[in-house]
């Protein structure tokens, strides 16, 4: 058990963290949601029946897609553009890149088939965060749909469809304030990692190292 937590440590913690406060966030959800229901002379729901309503999947797709939306746009837009003195870009062209160790262990299979297998697997970390965001944003978009319907029937007002949904202001508006703040955490690692230090972490470079050195 030791050896396995050495070993994958870093995704046991992030993974169980995550689990942690997507529970969190649905028992809170749920007081939310049914104090609203009660608000309005509705009976309140189940934990069971809330875990089905938009208003717990708008909010868990609006989260997870802004989410995708970054790590996908930070892996393709490091592979092509670089920051001098980033922990987080590549060495620039006319920089010595660092050695490169020698492979350890079996070649992945795709990269022993070779041909499309081979180049689909050389971007197979981009297409899967971005149907990952794809999912999400569908996730959002239909939960996002089924609670602003429930909040309009709570008013006395016809529902819409989802294309009209989409169509909002509304819609919009709760994704650009989350994809805002994603490149803005993502350009202050950029940035950050040129000046500061945090030694032992993968995300920064050695403590001794100049400031212009770009990668890790």
């Amino acid at each position: 058990m030791k050896t396995f937590f050495r070993d994958n440590g870093l995704s046991v913690v992030t993974l169980g963290l995550f689990l942690v406060f997507w529970a969190a966030q649905a028992l809170t959800g749920f007081q939310v949601h049914n104090s609203d229901l009660e608000e309005h002379g509705r009976a309140a729901l189940s934990f069971g029946r809330y875990l089905g309503t938009g208003h717990f999947w708008e909010a868990t797709g609006e989260n997870w897609e802004s989410e995708f939306l970054q790590m996908a746009a930070f892996v393709l837009l490091t592979a092509r553009l670089y920051q001098r003195g980033s922990a987080e870009s590549n060495p620039l062209p006319d920089e010595e890149p660092p050695p490169q160790p020698k492979p350890d262990g079996p070649v992945p299979s795709p990269v022993r088939r070779g041909g499309w297998a081979a180049q689909l697997y050389g971007h197979s970390l981009s297409l899967t965060l971005l149907t990952l965001f794809a999912v999400s944003f569908v996730m959002h978009l239909l939960g996002g749909t089924a609670e602003h319907n429930l909040e309009e029937a709570l008013h006395g007002a016809p529902p819409i469809s989802v294309l009209e949904f989409l169509g909002s202001a509304d819609f919009w508006q709760q994704s650009f304030q989350n994809w805002q703040s994603e490149f803005l955490s993502v350009g202050a690692m950029v940035v950050l990692t040129i000046f500061l230090r945090e030694r032992g972490s993968a995300e920064s470079k050695e403590v001794e190292v100049p400031h212009r050195h770009t990668g890790k």
